[in-house]
């Protein structure tokens, strides 16, 4: 690898000193306003400013896949508010007609194209497939990553992996449902095929005792446990509802056994009546409408001929949670949907998890029932309105300023390995000969994750993991660093490393002199700085960090670069910035 010993003797520097977090001092010289000033402000209301490059800076990593010059200056000029309602009106991304347009081309369509295209789409790259486009709809696809590590489905099933406009088509769901309705989604969740083909829903039957034949229970677990409601009963503020100190089950098995009789007689579109029970295991064609769009009813294989236990809960729609017989596939669905979707837990249970995916992995119980209630009432009567969640989710004051004050050090959130490499990117102004992008290698091999790439419905990570030692012991969650394996902390600073210094606008190297090599433009971004160190670690400092480089790791850095030559117009220099910077504990930890 390109990295010489002595940059590996600073990186151990910066893991192994003191590493303090940039804190109220450090943050207070670049604002007018004091950290109790702007904790009122974010608490009693949306949040002013932002007031500086930092905050914008702040606010866009959380908010994007990273801060750009541009996008700092712009939501500087227009505030928060204004920001919000281009986002949400911009114009939607989506990776299905990228793979129309590559199926036209030689080499075929496999998930590595699905990869190119969400990588274009979230990066806003431009788009080969939609000259000249470029893609600014940032705060839905970053909201679409959230949604599908919540909502999980993944190419590594083996009914999938071939399938790349089926998961294409799941990923464009989510986006599309990024700002609409929770219900809306879970119906859409529900009836995708490629969720039909990942949890076993699709051509799940009504009993038939002759053929040993019992409904499938995979899905209707699964979207009460980890799609809607969890295992205990909780608080508006997340917090366990208690019976004589143990927590409350929110269901129990006669009530999976229920959700599975509904789910009964649904199966993909290009299926008729005479074929049902083969057409499960059959062909598809990978670009067909039967893998992209919702399966149909078959009445002759819905169970309608019992009744169902569903959820109960204070003011359930169903007396005593029970769905009675007699209703078709589409009818009893909508009730049972409904039925899940109307339950008090959905609010803290899908606020806490997109909080946690977007801002701190240990949100206060304030900040989670602050969310939950406008997940609740969207202010306009409007129930599980995620365009309203997610705005008050970044607006809230514990995401505008939780970073400050007593509990700093117990706020933020191990970032997500793969969101390294396409921070890196948007700071670059990466671009290849053909607008194509080839990563060589499967992206989860080096960073432990890749979108709709998990190794189970459970995601990369589980939203409660903890950290064996100081963090458990604490109490606290950290659900990123389940994939902070040893082998993990090793490889994805080698693929950061070689991208850096092998794939830049210039490079000599074998690999990149390919048409679809993601090439970094140093020159036009970063190089310039490099004759003054400082200022090239004060920009990565402002795009990677928001400011909150310690004055350690500042010196560290600075006492590196000012012993290279400025040699190559500044690439050195630059390269070696961006792989102390990205790979530093201080900047592991989103702020």
């Amino acid at each position: 690898m390109a990295v010489s010993t002595a940059v590996r003797a600073v990186l151990r520097v910066l893991c192994c000193g003191v590493l303090a977090a940039a804190g109220t001092a450090v943050l207070a010289q670049s604002t007018s306003h004091s950290p109790d000033q702007m904790l009122r402000s974010g608490f009693e209301g949306p949040a002013a400013g932002p007031f500086t490059d930092a905050e914008a800076a702040r606010f866009l990593n959380q908010a994007t896949y990273g801060a750009t010059l541009s996008e700092i200056a712009h939501l500087r000029a227009v505030g928060y508010e204004a920001w919000f309602t281009e986002q949400f009106n911009e114009t939607p991304s989506y990776q299905q007609p990228y793979l129309d347009w590559v199926s036209a081309l030689p080499g075929g369509v496999y998930q590595q194209q699905r990869l190119e295209a969400w990588l274009i789409n979230s990066i806003g790259l431009y788009d080969p497939s939609n000259p000249p486009r470029v893609h600014k709809d940032q705060l839905r696809q970053r909201m679409a990553l959230a949604l599908s590590e919540i909502f999980v489905v993944s190419d590594q099933n083996a009914g999938l992996l071939l399938q790349a406009w089926s998961t294409a088509s799941w990923y464009d769901m989510l986006a599309r449902n990024a700002f609409g309705s929770y219900r809306v989604l879970l119906q859409d969740v529900t009836l995708h095929p490629a969720m039909g083909v990942y949890l076993s829903m699709v051509g799940n039957r009504k009993p038939d005792a002759a053929l040993n034949i019992r409904p499938d229970e995979n899905f209707a677990r699964e979207i009460l446990q980890l799609f809607s409601i969890g295992l205990k009963q909780l608080n508006l503020d997340g917090s366990p509802v208690l019976n004589a100190g143990q927590p409350v089950p929110t269901y129990n098995q006669n009530t999976v056994r229920g959700f599975a009789h509904v789910f009964t007689g649904w199966n993909f579109n290009d299926c008729s009546a005479a074929e049902y029970p083969d057409c499960v295991g059959e062909y598809h064609n990978p670009d067909s409408a039967a893998v992209r769009e919702a399966m149909l009813p078959f009445e002759a294989y819905h169970d309608n001929t019992g009744n169902k236990q569903l959820l109960v809960y204070a003011n359930v729609a169903l007396p005593g949670g029970v769905l009675t017989a007699g209703g078709n596939a589409q009818a009893e669905l909508a009730a049972a949907l409904d039925n899940i979707a109307a339950h008090p837990n959905v609010a803290p249970f899908i606020s806490r998890q997109l909080i946690q995916r977007l801002v701190t992995s240990n949100p206060s119980p304030g900040y989670i029932a602050r969310v939950a209630a406008v997940f609740n009432d969207n202010g306009a009567g409007v129930r599980g309105d995620l365009r309203a969640v997610v705005k008050a989710i970044l607006l809230d004051g514990e995401a505008r300023f939780g970073h400050w004050g007593a509990n700093a050090d117990r706020y933020g959130k191990l970032r997500e390995p793969m969101l390294k490499l396409t921070q890196l990117w948007r700071i670059t102004a990466p671009r290849s000969a053909n607008g194509r992008i080839n990563l060589h290698i499967d992206p989860a091999l080096w960073y432990g994750q890749a979108p709709l790439r998990s190794p189970s419905v459970f995601n990369f990570f589980r939203p409660t993991f903890q950290q064996p030692g100081e963090i458990r012991d604490l109490g606290l969650l950290s659900p990123e660093f389940q994939i902070a394996t040893d082998t993990m902390l090793v490889a994805t600073p080698n693929d950061l490393d070689w991208r850096i210094f092998y794939f830049y606008i210039g490079s000599t190297y074998s690999y990149a002199q390919e048409t679809d090599a993601m090439l970094m433009d140093y020159g036009a971004t970063l190089n310039p700085l490099a004759a003054q160190p400082g200022q090239l670690i004060d920009r990565l400092n402002l795009l990677l960090m928001s400011g909150q480089m310690s004055p350690f790791m500042r010196e560290v850095i600075l006492t590196r670069l000012n012993a290279l030559p400025n040699d190559n117009g500044g690439r050195d220099r630059v390269q070696h910035a961006l792989y102390l910077v990205l790979n530093s504990p201080e900047y592991a930890i989103q702020k």
